[in-house]
C-alpha cells in the first residue's frame, strides 16, 4: 500500500542524503505479503497475515491497532530482529533476506534507529558512553565528539557524565532519542517511545523526536497507542489481528 501523495523532501546530510538519494524513489521499506507463524502447543499461532505496506523516504508513519494486533512484531521484522516466516521485506533498497545475523547486525548499526518503551540504557555507562557506544561499533574515530553534538542536540549537553540512575524517565529517553539520532540513521523506528513517561515529559519527548526526524529527513514508523500522537504522522497505518485494515 502506497502513501497519500508525494513525500516530503527535507533537507538531510552525510550517508542518509546518500541513502535516500540512491534510492531513486524506491520506498524505503517495502514488505510484501509477509507472515510470521509461529509454533505452540495447540498448533500454529499467525502472527502476522500477509502485510503489504510501502513507506516512502522522508515519510512519518503511525501505526495503530489494539494490543496482540501484531504491530511490535512488524518493527521488529522491518528492524531485521526478526525473520518472517513468509514475504519479502526491503529496507533502504536492501533484501533483508540476503543478510545473515552479522549482516543484518552491521546494517541496523549503519541504517536503522530503535527507540523503545523501555530506555535500554547501560546502566554503568554515563550518557555521553551510551550514545557514543554505536559509534563506537561503527569505526568512528570521533565517536565522543559525534556523542557529545547529539546529546547537545536533545538539551543534554550539562549532562554528559550522569549515569542512567542519576537521570529523570524523561532525561534517559532523550538520551536513547540521541544514540538513535548519533549515526544518522535512514530509518528510525520507535515503539512506544513515551510510555514510560508522564504526560508532559512524553510531550517533550515526542516534540523532540519529531522535530528531530523533519530537520534531519529520517522516515519514522511510529507504534503508538495513543491517537494524538499517533496523528502527529502525515500517515496512519492500523493493524487488526495481524492485519493491516486501514492506511
Amino acid at each position: 500500500m502506497s502513501g497519500r501523495g508525494v513525500a516530503p523532501k527535507y533537507v538531510a546530510n552525510g550517508t542518509r542524503r546518500m541513502i535516500n538519494d540512491s534510492l531513486d524513489g524506491q520506498p524505503m521499506i517495502r514488505l510484501a505479503g509477509i507472515a510470521l507463524k509461529l509454533g505452540g502447543p495447540a498448533g500454529e499461532i499467525n502472527i502476522l497475515r500477509g502485510l503489504d505496506l510501502e513507506v516512502a523516504a522522508g515519510e512519518t508513519v503511525g501505526v495503530v491497532g489494539p494490543s496482540g494486533s501484531g504491530k511490535s512484531t512488524m518493527m521488529m521484522i522491518v528492524a531485521g530482529l526478526e525473520r518472517p516466516t513468509g514475504g519479502r521485506v526491503e529496507v533502504a533498497g536492501t533484501d533483508l533476506a540476503s543478510l545473515d545475523e552479522d549482516g543484518l547486525a552491521r546494517f541496523r548499526r549503519a541504517r536503522i534507529g530503535i527507540v523503545f518503551q523501555a530506555f535500554h540504557l547501560i546502566p554503568t555507562m554515563t550518557a555521553l558512553e551510551n550514545v557514543a557506544v554505536p559509534l563506537e561499533f561503527a569505526g568512528r574515530a570521533d565517536a565522543r565528539a559525534l556523542a557529545e553534538a547529539a546529546l547537545e542536540s536533545v538539551g543534554l549537553g550539562h549532562r554528559l557524565g550522569h549515569y542512567p540512575g542519576q537521570l529523570s524517565g524523561g532525561e534517559q529517553q532523550r538520551v536513547a532519542l540521541a544514540r538513535a539520532f548519533a549515526v544518522e540513521p535512514a530509518l528510525l523506528l520507535a515503539d512506544e517511545p513515551t510510555g514510560n513517561l508522564d504526560g508532559e515529559t512524553g510531550r517533550q519527548v515526542i516534540d523532540l523526536l519529531f522535530d528531530l526526524a523533519a530537520r534531519r529527513g529520517t522516515t519514522l514508523m511510529l507504534i503508538t497507542h495513543d491517537p494524538a500522537l499517533a496523528g502527529r504522522c502525515r500517515r496512519l497505518v492500523r493493524l487488526v489481528d495481524g492485519r493491516i485494515l486501514g492506511d
